[in-house]
């Protein structure tokens, strides 16, 4: 049985701890936010009870007594085979005056006359002895968002391998678009069975629903150009950092033509891209049954 991995992250405030720990979560990592320490022994019994396998914990200046760590209980926990490693994320004080501005919060040492320069300092001074134990200090200085989250899965992508999950989903426009579309494809140039009498009351998973969408050829033709359109896309919007992907589809009503092409399409990208451990692909009709 492989040992535990702990990751413990700590850091100057600003510096992309919550990004990174966003990350580790949607690298299948068992996260806690500001755990203290003191509990943390306590906390690694109760997970060893689990079939957790990858644990990544944020201990920083929020949890005062964090500061004055014990390296001896490290090397106990280490003991009893935990692989731990101690990621101390930090930046340029400027860096961290102009994310604090940007996003108007309020620095967690911050007191009634003193300013946020005076909280970094007094917070690297909080923090010295948990960075003089860090597996690696990471300096974020130059880092965007996406630069971060990039930094942290190519770390990692030996051990973990992030999906992008996709979702294929048919909808009729007379009921609105999806919110949560990224991709929109409009399918009502398609033969519609809604006028004819003995199909108006079937749906697009009725055999001969698709055999009359199907029939004139062009569905043919919009599946193979968007499927190389898409075959294209999505490594792309994987290896950018995306975790989920909508794609929607739309008909008048929602119940015919885009749920034809929505089966369909979804079949073809199960085709091309058949590794379902980097992508999963999955089908909704919103508006089969109205």
């Amino acid at each position: 049985m492989n040992p535990l991995r702990l990751i413990i992250i700590s850091g100057t405030s600003g510096a992309g701890k919550s990004t990174a720990l966003k990350t580790y979560e949607d690298l299948g990592f068992f996260c806690v936010d500001n755990l203290p320490f003191f509990l943390l022994p306590k906390f690694l019994e109760l997970v060893s009870q689990s079939k957790v396998d990858k644990i990544a914990l944020v201990m920083d200046v929020r949890e005062r007594p964090f500061g004055k760590v014990n390296p001896q209980v490290f090397k106990k926990i280490e003991k009893k085979g935990y692989k731990i490693e101690i990621l101390f994320f930090d930046a340029q004080d400027e860096v961290i005056i102009r994310r604090f501005k940007e996003t108007r919060r309020k620095h967690p040492l911050s007191e009634t006359g003193e300013g946020i320069l005076q909280s970094i300092a007094k917070e690297r001074q909080y923090l010295k002895e948990i960075r003089d134990l860090a597996t690696q200090i990471i300096d974020t200085s130059t880092f965007s968002v996406h630069d971060l989250k990039r930094w942290i899965e190519n770390r990692y992508q030996k051990s973990v391998t992030r999906r992008l999950n996709v979702t294929i989903l048919s909808f009729g426009f007379k009921y609105g678009l999806p919110y949560e579309a990224d991709l929109v494809f409009d399918v009502r140039f398609l033969p519609n069975p809604h006028f004819v009498p003995h199909l108006k009351n079937f749906t697009g998973k009725h055999a001969e629903v698709k055999r009359y969408v199907a029939q004139d050829g062009k569905m043919e033709i919009f599946l193979e150009k968007i499927g190389n359109l898409l075959q294209f896309l999505l490594p792309l919007y994987k290896a950018e950092g995306k975790n989920y992907l909508n794609i929607a589809i739309g008909c008048t009503g929602g119940k015919h033509r885009s749920v034809v092409v929505a089966e369909a399409l979804a079949e073809l990208l199960k085709g091309s891209f058949p590794n379902l451990v980097e992508y999963d692909i999955s089908v909704n009709h919103r508006d089969i049954l109205k």
